[in-house]
């Protein structure tokens, strides 16, 4: 039987040559990305659509195997062996199935299994009764799945093969998706790279992928970023869910965990787990506070992360598009990490009100608006960081106070809170070197 009509691309062929199949078939997947026994199975399965067409019911279960070196194939219909119902019994089954889905509507639900398990049932397209089976195989038992081998009485007509292509069309089309999926799945939590295409009516700018198209929603994005057509640009995958139309892929410049993507890709150390980052805070596009830890006293986690005259950090910064980043020291001690994730201003002494996980941080007068940063941005980013609410209160004029929760100068209400923390005498020497290199 000539099958090659089946396929688009093997139109060229003819029963003389049909070993070709096997590299066309080949081709095929790596246009596509996939492998052989998927094409292989979409062919299968266009051939079975198609004696089914021309020869065969609805009511048969199909199995085709095809050998595209000689192009022969054989057929099967398919059907488990199952217990003998009567007609009548299954035709009162199914008209009192009829009335629990008509209540389940009624009720603005679907019906369950349970609620439909005491009924007989029977699907002629997968199961064959056992009285049946035993005329066909004299030993046929219940369980048995039961190959009925089907004649090919010739080629198909070109209905048949219209069904075929199109069956082929759709199976490779969902083979494809399905292998896009797979591939992008194991991307979540990644960084990849792509062209932007176009903004749509939502907001959203579409990203060329190479096989597929990403989006980024406009609560990803970085305000003061332009993201112009034809753009080659870097995105955190923050999620591959599989759509009715396909993969869908939600991507982010804005996401915190970008940093840390990016951290892990350009510090070795970082990467191999000897520094920890234990939190990010980040004002996407502005500044990023992250907070470094390591066990090990041999390594600097700062200075890891700086690298030689600030190799590394700088790096970094171009990654994210020039945003500014501050390397904190963690500290299991509340009150110094709080210190720490303020800098670049210095922080005298910190009260904390443990019940309420509010911190006020005591600065001098020239520190004050180091402390709060343009627009509260920096105090902000330390309570983020931290998980604490911040107070920044001047020395010497208690009345001005800036709270992490909206950036604005108040006045001094908290409570004293705990035995203020002293600040050390000397700031650590990679502190002043953090200042000035990033």
């Amino acid at each position: 039987m000539n099958a090659t009509f089946l396929f688009p691309n093997l139109l060229f062929l003819n029963t003389g040559f049909m070993s070709e199949i096997s590299r066309s078939i080949q081709i095929i997947c790596d246009e596509k990305g996939l492998n052989y026994e998927t094409v292989m199975g979409a062919l299968e399965a266009a051939l079975a659509a198609a004696y089914r067409k021309d020869y065969g019911n609805r009511q048969q279960n199909i199995k085709v195997k095809f050998d595209p070196e000689t192009g022969g194939m054989q057929m099967w219909d398919v059907k488990i062996v199952v217990e003998d119902i009567a007609e009548d019994i299954l035709e009162q089954a199914q008209e009192e199935l009829a009335k629990r889905r008509e209540k389940a509507l009624e009720e603005g639900r679907e019906l369950t299994e349970e609620e439909v398990n005491d009924l007989a049932r029977f699907n002629p397209k997968t199961e064959i009764m056992l009285a049946e089976a035993q005329q066909i195989k004299s030993d046929a038992a219940l369980g048995d799945v039961m190959e009925i081998e089907l004649t090919i009485p010739g080629d198909f007509g070109r209905m048949a093969a219209q069904t075929a292509k199109q069956v082929i069309i759709q199976k490779l089309r969902e083979a494809e998706r399905n292998s896009v999926f797979e591939d992008f799945k194991q991307q979540e939590g990644a960084i990849v790279q792509g062209i932007v295409q176009r903004r749509d009516r939502s907001g959203s700018v579409i990203i060329d992928l190479g096989k597929i198209t990403g989006t980024v929603p406009p609560e990803e994005q970085i305000q003061r970023e332009m993201y112009r057509p034809g753009a080659r640009m870097r995105f955190y995958v923050i999620s591959v869910q599989m759509g009715t139309r396909g993969p869908e892929i939600i991507l982010s410049r804005s996401h915190p965990d970008m940093v840390k993507v990016v951290f892990e890709q350009e510090i070795p150390e970082v990467s191999n787990g000897d520094v920890q980052i234990k939190g990010i805070a980040r004002d996407a596009g502005n500044r990023s506070k992250v907070a470094v830890w390591t066990d090990d006293e041999s390594i600097d986690p700062i200075g890891s992360c700086i690298g030689q005259r600030g190799s590394r950090i700088t790096t970094i910064i171009d990654e994210l598009g020039g945003e500014k980043i501050d390397i904190i020291q963690f500290n299991v001690d509340t009150a110094e990490f709080i210190k720490e994730a303020l800098s670049p201003a210095k922080v005298s002494q910190v009260q904390l009100d443990e019940k309420h996980k509010k911190a006020t941080a005591h600065v001098a007068a020239d520190q004050f608006s180091l402390a709060i940063g343009r627009g509260g941005q920096n105090v902000r980013l330390a309570a983020e960081l931290t998980g604490w609410e911040i107070n920044v209160v001047e020395m010497g004029n208690e009345e001005n106070v800036v709270s992490s929760e909206d950036g604005e100068v108040t006045e001094n209400t908290e409570s004293p809170g705990e035995p203020a923390v002293e600040e050390p005498a000397d700031k650590p020497e990679v502190e002043e070197k953090t200042e000035e290199t990033v």
